[in-house]
């Protein structure tokens, strides 16, 4: 986009000698609102940089504080600095990445804590199950140890070759910022960002795997995941206390009858801390996504640090669905271009280069934009809490989240619930007694209304898996699966409603770590097909998203993986 001209306004105020004007790099939300902002600020409008939405600016020094909270003024950087930047890369000198976030969320001080045990606050003995794409073994995310791969629900669990692989990249992308940690790294003196360190760097996270590479799945398969975490949650060495979901669907079918709001309120009630994206649609989207919409559990809006380090400027990140006066995110997290782990060769990673920080000579680091972020970080977050009082029930995790949180004074009232996450206030507040008391969900609501706008497709004959079944070909009863939903017996073995998806069992060893026994899908059924996420693809994952709606576009994760989130356009 070209930087507009400034319209006309009233006389600018003239610099002095004493107030010499300052060469600086002006990132906008809105083009025209931040040249008129320079303009009043007695400034100049330079150069257009339009392919990170910026312009060079030349202003008063006395005026950059003001400039940097005026309209359409995402950010304002030093000319210098981003040059800088440019040829080498410092995590400390970045607002969004992994290290500023651990500092400014308070996760940096809570590590040097101890539990009951003596043990330091780090998530040790709690597990977090993200169910996404997969998880792939970059480096802070190969430790046999912590990371392991729970049932792959995808349809590229048929390929041994894909199995357990993210060759998307959203899920990498969360894992590392839940319970990423590089090998050798002592989290306790962490005061350098050298090591990428995540949320929760002691946390066990456990992968289900629902979507593929281009990001095909159906809401059956997040259901049967969600169940799975239900009744494997007790399982030895799992102990999974914390379920992150970034993504959600744009039904608007009321919260008591959808199927996926019934299996997160199952998991809150079995004592499992449910934390969801609230959505990326802006405020196009007059509801949360769902299951963010579900009153239970913990909805996690996107936070923009205007690119500073100071959280006195920032504000809820345009994308960050609003929601309504009924339902709106309980609070915020960082969200605009976090600098997450880069899973090369996914589908992320090679249609979105622009993701690559510039300056990383290691070519580690990727960035994106999204609830999806704001989300993870939180659930790392309640893991922290967690390992410090592990009798918390959910809703005393939620409470002490919620009423510990920076306010976010800036910005947005709608969408910012309580203001921004900030551990360090939770992990030193007392245990409140607090219980909650909505009407109780049924889950007997349609399956396909669950799905939305989403669905997956044959390739070959275009057909669309649509009405009451799964992606087995099993007829959906709302009734039986709820009740056993409810009471967390959905899965029977590596069955699940009537039909076998997976082993029965963990196995593996020190080098290649925990995986979950595969089976694979026979006969003429559903599952038979090679699914593709084409019709997810202008409404998903794709289009403003990634391909469709369901990870991005309006439903999974709104405007997530869009290009426009995944490039340099966003970022500053």
């Amino acid at each position: 986009m070209a930087v507009p001209s400034v319209p006309a306004a009233a006389a600018p105020p003239t610099a002095s000698a004493a107030d010499q004007l300052t060469r600086v790099i002006v990132a906008y939300d809105d083009a025209d609102a931040a040249a008129l902002a320079v303009d009043r600020a007695g400034g100049k409008v330079g150069r257009p940089l339009s392919i990170v939405e910026s312009f060079a600016a030349e202003v008063p020094g006395t005026q950059l504080s003001a400039l940097r909270s005026a309209p359409g003024v995402r950010s304002v950087t030093l000319d210098g600095e981003v040059a800088l930047q440019a040829e080498r890369w410092r995590a400390d000198g970045d607002a969004n990445s992994m290290f500023s976030v651990v500092r400014a969320t308070g996760a940096l001080d809570v590590w040097k804590k101890s539990d009951a045990n003596g043990k330091p606050i780090g998530g040790a003995g709690v597990g977090i199950a993200l169910i996404d794409s997969g998880v792939s073994q970059v480096t802070g995310l190969n430790d046999p140890t912590r990371i392991v791969n729970g049932p792959d629900l995808s349809f590229e669990s048929q390929s041994p070759n894909l199995r357990y692989a993210d060759t998307f990249g959203h899920g990498t992308h969360m894992a590392g910022l839940i319970a990423g940690r590089d090998p050798g790294t002592n989290f306790q003196t962490v005061d350098t960002p050298t090591n990428f360190t995540g949320m929760a760097p002691t946390s066990t996270l456990i992968s289900v795997k629902v979507a593929t590479a281009d990001g095909a799945t159906d809401v059956s398969q997040v259901i049967a995941g969600i169940d799975w975490v239900v009744t494997h949650r007790n399982d030895p060495g799992l102990n999974i206390k914390v379920l992150n979901l970034s993504f959600g669907t744009d039904t608007y079918q009321d919260e008591k009858l959808d199927p996926l709001s019934h299996a997160v309120e199952a998991a809150w009630k079995k004592g499992i801390t449910v934390v969801v994206s609230a959505g990326n649609d802006g405020k196009t989207r007059t509801a949360l996504s769902m299951p963010a919409a579900n009153p239970y559990v913990i909805a996690v809006g996107a936070a923009d640090s205007k690119g500073t380090e100071s959280r006195s400027d920032d504000v809820l990140a345009d994308f960050s669905t609003r929601g309504n006066t009924t339902r709106s995110a309980d609070l915020t997290a960082p969200g605009r271009s976090i600098v997450g782990l880069r899973d090369p060769g996914s589908y992320v990673d090679v249609n979105y280069p622009t993701g690559l920080v510039p300056g990383d000579s290691t070519g580690r680091y990727f960035r994106g934009s999204g609830s999806s972020q704001a989300a993870a970080i939180t659930s790392g977050a309640a893991a922290l809490l967690l390992q410090q009082r592990p009798n918390l029930t959910p809703d005393q995790v939620k409470k002490l989240l919620v009423s510990t949180a920076d306010a976010m004074t800036a910005g947005d009232v709608l969408g910012r619930g309580s203001g921004q996450l900030n551990i360090k206030k939770a992990i030193e507040a007392p245990t409140p007694t607090f219980t909650q008391t909505w009407a109780a969900s049924t889950g007997t609501g349609s399956l396909e209304s669950s799905r939305g706008s989403a669905h997956v497709s044959d390739p070959v004959t275009g057909t669309e898996l649509t009405g009451e079944k799964d992606i087995m070909g099993q007829a959906w009863t709302g009734t039986t699966w709820a009740r056993a939903a409810t009471a967390g017996t959905a899965w029977t073995g590596g069955t699940w409603n009537g039909a076998t998806w997976t082993g029965t069992a963990l196995n593996g060893n020190s080098s290649t770590g925990r995986s979950w026994v595969a089976v694979g899908w026979s006969g003429n059924n559903w599952a038979g097909r090679t699914w593709s996420g084409r019709t997810w693809s202008s409404a998903v994952w794709d289009g403003r998203t990634w391909s469709g709606r369901t990870w991005s576009g309006s439903t999974w994760s709104g405007r997530t993986w869009s290009g426009s989130y995944w490039s340099a356009s966003i970022w500053q």
